[in-house]
This record gives structure tokens, C-alpha cells and sequence, in this order.
């Protein structure tokens, strides 16, 4: 599905990314672990066209999409949650949605997808006409994954889904986000600080430490490596 080769990314003289290479098949969840400054906010940054690569390439279902605009990024498949969500604040429940499906003509498609998300997250269906700032922290992250799953994406990109959010609705986001594999059978590409949870829902995963893959595998192989374990797994 995704393909990056020996990826590079700098902001001034700080090297971010320092020639990664990482692969996503097609129908994948695969998650990035690190601490936090590793590079995994920036590689997903680089994919979605809103930081310029310095160096390597970025290759999408057969084409190259290193530096293109983001708009043109979207319409070929991919969406991005960012970390923090970044709805609207000013805009209703259903003004975010709609915006998500802002290039899209096929509204007996589009209502269907509504539908979807409305069957996904049922507390949205709710708050319709809510502003989307008033909303909870996880009702914003629903709102967010919502919005982007409007766009009909092939690739999903996650940034951080459990960040600020009440350990309750944690497990309830990540369920959703193994439906929406599952149901849809988008890829997955999740970037997650809370690295037993990311491993316990991935079909492989990558190490990240400071712009580096330091280590990739299977995300079960990587839940029972010992370094991982003690690393980010906070067990000794």
C-alpha cells in the first residue's frame, strides 16, 4: 500500500528523520512506537504532504507522492487524525463530518458512510448539532477519526488516538479502530504512545528512536522483545 525509502526530513539543522524505510501492506494495521521526539508524528506528517521531505521518497499503491500538496494526497486515498484531533471547534458535529467529505460528489455514497460512522460512533449521531469545542476529549477523537474516515480512505493515518483521553474510552477507540480494519478493511498506519495497546491491535510494527528504526517485526514478536519490554512496555 505505502512504501518509504530511506526517508529524510529536517527542520533547520535538527535532522527529524534520518533515512527510514518502512512498509505497510495493503489491509495492515501497523504501528510506530517510540518516545516521544523519535520521529513518528513527522514520518506521518511527511506521508500526508504537510511537512517537505528532504531526502528518500514516499510511495503510494505504485506512485510517487513524496512533497505532493495535501489536498491531492486526500483525494488519492489517504486521510490523517492528527495528534490532538484538530476538529473545528466552531463548526457542528455534522459541519465536521461534512468537511471530511469535501471532495467527494457521491452523495448516495456519502450517506451511506454517514450511516457507517453514525452505527461506529453512535454519540455523534447525538450531538449532530453540537459545536464540535464543547465536546469531551473522546468524543472529539471519535469526531476526528469520523471526519476522516468521511474522505473514503484506502490508508488511514492515526496520530497518537489515546492522547488526553479517560482510560475508558481508550479501550472503546481502539475496538473501533480494529472494526473500521476489519468492516472496511482500510489500512491502518497508527502512531501511539501507548505501545502495549498499539502492539495488542497491530499485524507488525516499527521501533522508532530519535529519527531511526532501531526495530520492526511482527507486533507480536515485538510485544515479548525483551529491550521493547522494559523500553516502552514499563516492565523490568
Amino acid at each position: 500500500m505505502i512504501e518509504l525509502k530511506d526517508l529524510r526530513v529536517a527542520y533547520g539543522a535538527i535532522k527529524a528523520l534520518s533515512g527510514i524505510a518502512i512498509k505497510v501492506q495493503k489491509s495492515q494495521i501497523v504501528t510506530l512506537i517510540g518516545a516521544n521526539g523519535a520521529g513518528k508524528s513527522t514520518t506521518l506528517r511527511a506521508i500526508s504532504g504537510i511537512i517537505k521531505v528532504s531526502g528518500g521518497s514516499i510511495v503510494y499503491d505504485g506512485r510517487d507522492i513524496t512533497n505532493k500538496p495535501p489536498h491531492e494526497i486526500v483525494a488519492m486515498g489517504i486521510s490523517h487524525v492528527p495528534e490532538g484531533r484538530m476538529i473545528f471547534s466552531n463548526l457542528t458535529v455534522k459541519e465536521n463530518l461534512d468537511m471530511g467529505a469535501y471532495l467527494r460528489k457521491d452523495k448516495a455514497e456519502i450517506k451511506k458512510d454517514l450511516e457507517f460512522v453514525f452505527a461506529l460512533f453512535p454519540r455523534l449521531n447525538e450531538r449532530l448539532k453540537q459545536m464540535g469545542g464543547t465536546l469531551s476529549g473522546g468524543e472529539q477523537q471519535m469526531l476526528a477519526i469520523a471526519r476522516a474516515l468521511m474522505a473514503k480512505p484506502k490508508l488511514l493515518l492515526l496520530d497518537e488516538p489515546s492522547l488526553g483521553i479517560a482510560p475508558i474510552l481508550v479501550k472503546a477507540i481502539f475496538e473501533k479502530i480494529v472494526e473500521i480494519n476489519k468492516e472496511l478493511g482500510t489500512t491502518i498506519l497508527l502512531v501511539e504512545q501507548n505501545a502495549h495497546l498499539a502492539l495488542k491491535i497491530a499485524h507488525y510494527g516499527y521501533v522508532m528512536e530519535t529519527g531511526l528504526i532501531r526495530l520492526e517485526g511482527k507486533a507480536s514478536e515485538i510485544e515479548r522483545n525483551e529491550e521493547v519490554r522494559k523500553a516502552y512496555l514499563g516492565e523490568v
